[in-house]
């Protein structure tokens, strides 16, 4: 059985620009794959790539891009737009932009329903108040009649979560969907993101930087660097053992338990311009563990354990 998503060598370009320098993961119905990575890495603009909402001047470009066993590399945007909203959602991570300041909460929640459904809009209220209900806001009757200015940064993440999720799609990407919220809060959005992904068989698409949420979540983790993966693999194996350098030091630089009595590490210099990666690893002028050959040769991204996958030259491939 094919997998619900399945993304193979995906590139995107801006210009001369690579932003993303081929990506190849896969999403299972029911699964979370956490995408992992500093800013600027590429993460969201997978992600827009996979909708089809890439920025103009955007170019995409992959060896396979399929949702439920189609080909929708070549889909136009009457197409595609049958899809987004439908069977696969979007959390988009900046909730202050992506609602339409001149419509009602309400107006847009009930439009998902009635473009993609043809649902009734006494229904369509009912399941938008049954939403905003379960991502833990309070008189969401009230709150369907406010425009987006009316409601607080971690009011309108939640409306936009809701929202994702009127059709109940088979895919929701969400990017960084907890970023305005509160702990409290954050904890009860990942909590109902389970309990959907349960209830429904809902592969998601989990875009953060957060290693915490990431242990939480996530069935498996793909860490990204200067747009590529860098290491991919279940969550358990690669929290109690990062093979890539880089997932090492994010995993050292994260807050977590069992880690009384040790310091936070560092990773020094900052990432890559992206019109400006070094050749051969594009990590290696920040590498606390470089050797000759890492600014030379081009790492593949290889098979070191079963069902674990890294970029670099110091690892040893399975069989090898």
């Amino acid at each position: 059985m094919s997998a619900l998503l399945e993304i193979d060598d995906l590139r995107v370009t801006f210009g001369g620009t690579a932003a993303v320098r081929g990506i190849s993961l896969t999403v299972e119905k029911g699964e979370t794959h956490c995408l992992v990575g500093e800013s600027g890495c590429g993460k969201s603009v997978t992600s827009l790539a996979v909708m089809g909402l890439l920025a103009k001047g955007g170019k995409r470009e992959a060896a396979r891009l399929s949702f439920a066993g189609e080909d929708i590399r070549d889909y136009d945007e009457k197409r595609m737009s049958r899809l987004r909203g439908d069977r696969m959602a979007m959390i988009f991570q900046e909730p202050m932009t992506s609602l339409n300041p001149a419509y009602t909460v309400g107006s847009q929640m009930t439009e998902v329903l009635r473009r993609h459904r043809g649902t009734p809009r006494a229904q369509a209220v009912d399941r938008a108040v049954e939403l905003l209900t379960r991502v833990g806001i309070t008189a969401p009757g009230l709150r369907l009649g406010q425009f987006p200015h009316q409601l607080s940064g971690g009011l309108r993440q939640r409306v936009m979560i809701a929202m994702a999720l009127m059709c109940d799609p088979e895919l929701l990407i969400a990017d960084e969907p907890t970023t305005a919220l509160d702990v409290t809060v954050q904890a009860q959005i990942l909590r109902l993101l389970a309990e959907l992904q349960k209830d429904l068989g809902l592969g998601i698409l989990l875009i953060t930087h957060d290693l915490g949420i990431v242990a939480r979540v996530a069935d498996r983790v793909s860490v990204m660097y200067a747009g590529k993966v860098v290491e991919e693999g279940p969550v358990g194996a690669l929290m109690a053992g990062p093979l890539h350098p880089y997932a090492k030091g994010l995993l050292g630089a994260t807050v977590h338990a069992g880690m009384r009595g040790k310091r936070l590490t560092t990773i020094p210099g900052a990432p890559p311009m992206l019109d400006k990666v070094p050749e051969g690893c594009a990590f290696a002028p920040r590498c606390a563990e470089v050797i000759d050959g890492c600014q030379t040769g081009v790492p593949a991204l290889r098979q070191i354990s079963p069902g674990r996958q890294a970029r670099c030259i110091r690892l040893t491939p399975a069989g090898g």
